[in-house]
């Protein structure tokens, strides 16, 4: 008998939330298998003195079309790959699609649908009155959450984490932020095929599908794919905190 498969494509596309719980004591959700070793890593954070805080975890396909949407037709800010402000009507098609896809994920295809992945900040770092915009600035030497990156590059593989876009490879640019449980994510990503995403797409009122459409296959390598690897230890950490499905075959 096949084994079960991790994910349903409705939950790997954002359309169904079966698979995330609310994390405790935020008003965020993750996968049910994220929600442990996610609070493992904050309490061990928490003894060297930072608040590790979750400000976005699982997002549905409804919002992520709303931000997508929104950015097509210019009533959201659309930046280039140099954080400057886009035009987003002077631009054709094809380059709208690729200038959003460079700071927002497509509809479907966001690692923020299967819960797995995280958005966090140090909150013991906030100075007062600052709302944290999420760039790498932040994150670099001198921001506020520089402290915070280092400690997560030393510690977030011992308990199962992963930053996913820590480089620059020519597709989503790099995220310090964005935090990824790296075995979930790893069945997420090997399940989430051009079929489950065109489904998905399929009737969902997108702006650009018609060049979204013809170009799927090679968006899904670019921006789907196309991540940094995880470390072995960070696979290795988080396969000890997943619960097998049950769900039949």
């Amino acid at each position: 008998m096949p084994a079960p498969l991790p994910f349903t494509p409705e939950e790997l596309t954002g359309r169904a939330a079966s698979h995330v719980v609310l994390l405790a004591g935020f008003p965020v959700q993750v996968h049910r298998d994220v929600a442990a070793p996610f609070l493992a890593l904050r309490a061990a954070a928490a003894r060297d003195g930072i608040d590790l805080v979750p400000v976005s975890g699982f997002r549905d396909f409804a919002r992520q079309c709303l931000i997508w949407n929104g950015k097509y037709r210019g009533e959201r800010p659309l930046l280039d790959r140099r954080g400057e402000p886009l035009a987003a009507a002077s631009l054709a098609p094809a380059a709208r699609v690729d200038a959003i896809l460079v700071w927002s994920a497509l509809p479907g295809a966001s690692r923020h649908h299967w819960g797995t992945d995280l958005d966090v900040i140090d909150a013991a770092a906030l100075p007062p009155g600052y709302t944290p915009q999420l760039v790498p600035a932040e994150y670099a030497p001198g921001g506020p959450f520089a402290r915070l990156e280092g400690w997560l590059s030393a510690h977030a593989a011992g308990f199962g984490f992963y930053r996913p876009y820590a480089q620059d490879r020519g597709g989503v640019l790099p995220e310090p932020w964005h935090l990824s449980h790296a075995a979930l994510a790893a069945q997420a990503q090997d399940a989430l095929d051009v079929d489950v995403l065109r489904g998905a797409l399929a009737g969902a009122g997108l702006e650009g599908s018609e060049e979204i459409g013809a170009r799927l296959q090679a968006l899904h390598a670019r921006y789907v794919l196309n991540v940094d690897p995880a470390p072995p230890a960070a696979l290795l950490a988080g396969a000890a905190t997943v619960i097998p499905p049950t769900r039949p075959s």
